[in-house]
């Protein structure tokens, strides 16, 4: 899991809001966005446009924390939101949350499987059911996980796996405290059951036979 890097991003202050406001802002190769939260009144600022496209080419701009530097003043903020155009697929406004005094965040983390491949329950042809994609934590917001990992190394068919099996890092906690929620599922296939049943039949006539055996040697 890696640590999030805190970069800074150059804003200016708009004058005011409002749709007009927001189309000079562009005309001036600018993106308008506002900055909220942590219990203080809104501020409406604009961020170059190349920086913002070259933001998310990298990946770099959704859900990253920033410090806004606006009229020599710095802003922490989380990325939240990114409206685009729906025809051309351009930014056209962002929202950033700011980044409480103690540092810490609320924030959605992706889950990534790994050793699927290997997972005893796959190969007899069971199906990872996704439960939940993302995961929403409180991390320091310097410490974002990359994603949230679940090991399917040796999982079986019937298995779940729940948070209680995600090494979280030092200081991140699911926001969900009050149960061992599931993430993912191997659920089996009718062909992958069918396989299964013959598996503990099959085991099920070995243990008869070994213990007529061992009753024939007793005799």
């Amino acid at each position: 899991m890696a640590e999030s890097q805190i970069s800074e991003l150059l804003a200016t202050v708009r004058p005011r809001a409002g749709k007009g406001a927001a189309r000079a802002a562009r005309r001036d190769g600018k993106v308008p966005a506002v900055v909220y939260g942590d219990k203080k009144e809104s501020e409406a600022i604009a961020v170059d446009y190349n920086d913002v496209v070259r933001l998310l080419r990298r990946g770099e701009l959704l859900s990253n924390v920033f410090d806004i530097k606006v009229d020599g003043r710095s802003v922490r903020a989380l990325t939240r939101d990114v409206q685009f155009d729906p025809v051309k697929d351009l930014p056209l406004h962002i929202d950033f949350q700011r980044v409480a005094a103690d540092g810490r965040i609320r924030v959605m983390v992706p889950v990534e499987v790994i050793n699927e491949e290997i997972a005893p329950g796959i190969k007899r042809g069971g199906m990872l059911n996704m439960v939940r994609h993302e995961v929403e934590v409180y991390c320091p917001a310097d410490n974002i996980p990359e994603s949230l990992i679940i090991d399917l190394t040796g999982g079986e068919i019937g298995d779940s796996f729940h948070i209680s099996a995600v090494k979280l890092p030092e200081g991140v906690s699911p926001t969900i405290t009050d149960r061992d929620f599931t993430i993912v599922t191997l659920a089996g296939s009718a062909a992958a059951r069918s396989e299964a049943d013959e598996d503990e039949d099959g085991e099920a006539k070995e243990d008869e036979e070994r213990e007529e055996k061992e009753d024939d040697k007793k005799e």
